[in-house]
């Protein structure tokens, strides 16, 4: 049986940890359009902010390290209303360039002082999201070797228990027989020899029986660890817990420790996903993971904040947005820049690329206080969706939600055909849904198709086989009635 090679730390390293702008140097302005134009319709003056804000990163890391420091991040503010795309754009650049990202919104955030989540935890987010995506991507880099090592332990496992199918189940001679019958030295180790050379055969013959998957259903009994959970040390200079939370944490890590290891039949089959966890798991080098996810967070994090429109006051000293021009006031240093700590350490947030947006339906960007307004220099604007803007929603990104309910409905044997007129019927209608109630842009188109399909969807286990046309006929039938009927489009559509 030919064996597998390791690959050596520092190979997985390079494979999982690519030097910082190694995926952005390929990825020039126009190039990041062309991938956004695959899943976004339109925008185009918001999807060249953000190309060219990320080219300037790569940029950046071309000088020198003390040049390096001057440059700062031009921080985006877009304008729009809800359902235009805003969101969508931040979160399709973040994964075209592997960068952590996270989405949080401003209104769920106070000053200081006030009940609520304090602005320093969308950088602790941050981070956790950097870390938990390096090591899920270094896990998955070292799956094959814990495999390898898992079906190796399975084997030991097997032969050791005596679980060897066929002629090569055989009594084992004990310690005290053999030491009977062999008085001889030379006899013994002979003796002791060929049973290594039996059960060397053993083995082998047990690891190509698992390299097919013929044991798959034969029973093994393993040593089970709790669930891995990496333990992060406190840094110099973080809160440190009360006498009562270090009590519970010294409770819980004594009921862990007896508890950390206990004995279990399984079939091979579920040996092998478990063993494979825990060797991933020792394989995986979780300083490197947390070090590396900081510098990645630092110098290619992403933080959208929605929203921030309500931070404005509307003049009232009383109220849920009393604290929102605080709320913008706490916002300054980590945009700006400042160090933030973590329980992985100190993180700074000088490089963080920050993506502000707000409908400002009731107010104007200009009333923010004015130096958050100086944090985000480039200001682009999202225009609201038009019925051809619907219209290629529906039809040309390739995550299109016709697309999507074809293949859903394909599932169950069903195929579904949108004709251009019934896909401008929708369009058409979504249109002037938004134009009459709350303009929702397309999310309205959500809505719509789901109602449009929804005895199809209901009725689909029994109708496999069949081929459902989606025509203007056919969206008119089962919409038009609620979308002319204001009272009934507010509530339902």
């Amino acid at each position: 049986m030919s064996q597998m090679t390791l690959k050596s730390e520092p190979e997985r390293e390079r494979s999982i940890f690519p030097t910082l702008g190694e995926i952005e140097k390929d990825l020039t302005p126009k190039r990041i359009v062309c991938e956004l134009d695959r899943f976004i319709v339109g925008q185009q003056d918001a999807k060249r902010s953000v190309a060219i804000a990320l080219r300037n990163r790569w940029r950046r890391q071309q000088l020198s390290e003390e040049v390096q420091r001057e440059i700062l991040p031009k921080n985006i503010l877009m304008i729009g209303p809800t359902g235009v795309g805003k969101t969508e754009i931040a979160r399709r650049v973040a994964r075209i360039v592997d960068a952590p990202f996270i989405k949080v919104e401003a209104t769920k955030f106070t000053e200081a002082g006030y009940v609520g989540r304090d602005v320093e935890s969308i950088i602790r987010e941050l981070v956790d999201t950097g870390v938990n995506m390096l090591h899920v991507r270094h896990l998955d880099a070292v799956r094959d070797d814990a495999r390898h090592m898992a079906d190796q332990r399975i084997a030991d496992m097997l032969v050791e228990q005596g679980s060897v199918p066929g002629d090569e189940r055989k009594q084992r001679p004990t310690a005290e027989a053999v030491a009977q019958s062999e008085t001889d030295a030379a006899a013994r180790r002979k003796r002791e020899a060929a049973i290594k050379r039996r059960l060397t055969r053993q083995r082998n013959r047990m690891l190509d029986l698992l390299s097919k998957d013929a044991l798959d259903d034969e029973l093994v009994e393993i040593d089970l660890d709790n669930e891995y959970e990496p333990r992060v040390t406190p840094v110099e200079g973080q809160a440190t817990a009360s006498i009562e939370e270090a009590k519970e944490s010294l409770n819980e890590f004594f009921e862990d420790l007896i508890t950390r290891r206990r004995s279990r039949k399984v079939s091979v089959r579920e040996a092998r996903r478990i063993l494979t966890e825990q060797e991933a798991h020792r394989l995986v080098d979780y300083d490197a993971v947390v070090e590396n996810a900081i510098k990645q967070a630092e110098e290619s994090g992403i933080v959208f904040i929605d929203e921030i429109d309500k931070t404005i006051n509307n003049g009232n000293e009383y109220g849920p947005d009393v604290s929102g021009e605080g709320v913008q006031r706490d916002l300054l240093p980590i945009v700006e820049g400042s160090v933030v700590m973590t329980r992985y350490g100190p993180i700074r947030t000088d490089h963080v690329l920050f993506i502000a947006a707000g409908s400002f339906h009731a107010a104007r960007p200009s009333d923010l206080i004015p130096e958050l307004q100086g944090r985000f220099p480039i200001r682009v604007e999202l225009s609201s969706l038009s019925e051809d803007d619907l219209f290629a929603i529906l039809r040309e990104p390739e995550n299109a939600l016709t697309k999507q309910y074809q293949q859903l409905l394909e599932a169950d044997g069903v195929t579904v055909e949108f004709t251009d007129d019934g896909v401008r019927e929708l369009a058409r209608l979504a249109a002037l849904i938004n134009d009459r109630t709350e303009d929702i842009g397309a999310r309205r188109l959500y809505t719509l198709v789901e109602r449009v399909l929804e005895d199809t969807s209901f009725e689909a286990p029994d109708l496999a086989g069949q081929h459902v046309v989606v025509d203007e006929g056919y969206v008119r039938e089962r919409v038009e009635e609620i979308a002319a009927d204001d009272d009934l489009s507010n509530f339902i559509l």
